[in-house]
């Protein structure tokens, strides 16, 4: 009997197309996700044949992009202006040198307040020339005392005569001094009078020599021991946070006047608010490393409205 030739399994298996098979596709390990996103023709569809439905749809989407502004809203209020920070009252009273004594509250188009004015801090003692109101009141004084006419046993005056010079002189000291406190107030000051009494005036809320007598020193961590200081011998005008708050105030000055006119192609005074801008954000940093959380650093923040948007993000005036 001839032998048994085995033959090829599967002959049936075969396939005689010359198309390329379909290969499965890869299972994908990511979860499926639902897109809800429809295509015009879809959405024309779905408002055709349930509009009640859509009507739905589209009152649940105006209800989130609502929600979705107000709290894009809350956000950027609560961050603040890169530049000018958080509105306060020392903040708006830099505008006038610390003299007025209420805040200018926006107006409508037809000139009606649209909030109420609130108080602000004042500095009365603060004048032009670099003067202050004690040194103004002493030569005052110091003035009448001379010019005031006196009696002599040399020459003989008569009652009546002397009591004219009298009225005279006081007459004369009056216009003087009007005078005096005209030319010496900060409303007939230039914009540079009001930067240096604005300089005077952080120098005085934010020295050292004054906040180490109502603010507590930063806590120590453990196994630190609390250094004597030495007594300063002045005002202290080179602590960060003054020139922090210097800084600030020339920020304010100087966008005030880029918003005015044609500022907006003044390319060096944008140059010039760039440059303060980094400077302040740089010793904000420096502040945040040294101060955070003491009583000093919360007590700048808050006066000057220094926001995380002043100097934690990006500034670009």
């Amino acid at each position: 009997m001839p032998p048994r030739i085995p033959g090829v399994q599967r002959l049936g298996t075969f396939s005689l197309c010359l198309r390329p098979a379909v290969k499965p596709s890869t299972p994908s390990l990511l979860p499926v996700t639902q897109t809800a996103s429809l295509s015009q023709k879809e959405k024309k569809k779905l408002a055709k044949q349930d509009p009640y439905r859509w009507a739905q749809m589209q009152q649940r989407k105006a209800a989130h992009l609502k929600r979705r502004e107000e709290i894009e809203a809350v956000r950027t209020a609560q961050a603040g202006d890169p530049i000018r920070g958080l509105p306060t009252p020392f903040i708006e009273s830099l505008d006038s040198a610390g003299q007025e004594p209420l805040s200018k509250p926006p107006l409508d188009d037809d000139g009606n307040p649209l909030e109420e004015p609130f108080d602000l801090p004042t500095s009365p003692h603060v004048l032009n020339y670099f003067i202050h109101k004690k040194e103004l009141d002493s030569a005052i004084e110091h003035a009448y005392t001379l010019t005031r006419p006196m009696e002599s046993d040399l020459a003989s005056i008569e009652p009546e005569e002397y009591q004219k010079r009298l009225e005279q002189h006081e007459q004369h000291h009056a216009k003087a001094v009007e005078a005096l406190q005209r030319i010496t107030h900060m409303d007939n000051g230039s914009a540079k009078d009001r930067l240096h009494a604005n300089i005077r005036r952080c120098v005085e809320t934010f020295g050292r020599h004054e906040t180490d007598l109502f603010l507590r020193p930063k806590a120590l961590s453990r196994g630190q021991e609390r250094e004597e200081r030495p007594v300063r011998g002045g005002p202290d005008t080179g602590s960060s946070e003054v020139q922090i708050a210097i800084l600030t105030a020339k920020i304010r000055a100087l966008s005030n006047e880029l918003e005015k006119g044609r500022g907006y192609r003044d390319k060096v005074g944008k140059r010039d608010l760039r440059l303060l801008l980094h400077r302040r954000r740089k010793l904000m940093q420096y502040m945040d490393r040294k101060e955070r959380g003491s009583d000093r650093w919360k007590h700048m923040v808050e006066t000057l409205g220094l926001s995380p948007a002043t100097w934690k993000e990006q500034i670009t005036p």
